[in-house]
């Protein structure tokens, strides 16, 4: 039995899972929310469940996880066969990634430290050491 109580629209979806309707369209486009039934005058017809699996996914996103990644941890929730091993392999992976990224933000950081401390903030800007490094010629980056 559906009544439409068990039941929402893609606006009332969206409110209650703190997303804007186009996130919800573009998240059953990628295949993260399962396609609604229609009503018979056309609307979709969200279960209640998706405000639930809408605000994982935003979750997951917010730790880092990329959609291709959250459709994966979304699979494993419903495979029979799944452990939480699986889910931590994944997550201690997501980590290393996050790991690697601040390792190379800190090696971008340092290289422009290093950059700006060689400009002598006055002479042409075609001569700016910044702007020479970009080039690739100086071997700073």
């Amino acid at each position: 039995m559906n009544r439409s109580s068990d039941t929402l629209t893609i606006g009332g979806l969206a409110r209650q899972s703190g997303v804007n309707i186009d996130t919800v369209r573009y998240y059953e486009r990628r295949r993260l929310v399962p396609k609604p039934s229609r009503s018979v005058s056309g609307y979709r017809k969200f279960p209640r469940e998706m405000v639930t699996r809408i605000r994982f996914i935003k979750h997951a996103q917010a730790l880092g996880f990329t959609l291709k990644e959250i459709g994966d941890l979304l699979s494993l929730r419903i495979e029979s066969d799944a452990t939480c091993r699986s889910v931590r392999s994944r997550a201690e992976a997501k980590i290393a990634d996050i790991t690697g990224k601040i390792r190379s933000l800190e090696r971008m950081k340092q290289t422009l430290e290093r950059l700006t401390l060689s400009c002598r903030r006055s002479g042409s800007a075609s001569e700016c050491p910044i702007l020479e490094s970009l080039n690739g010629e100086d071997g700073l980056l």
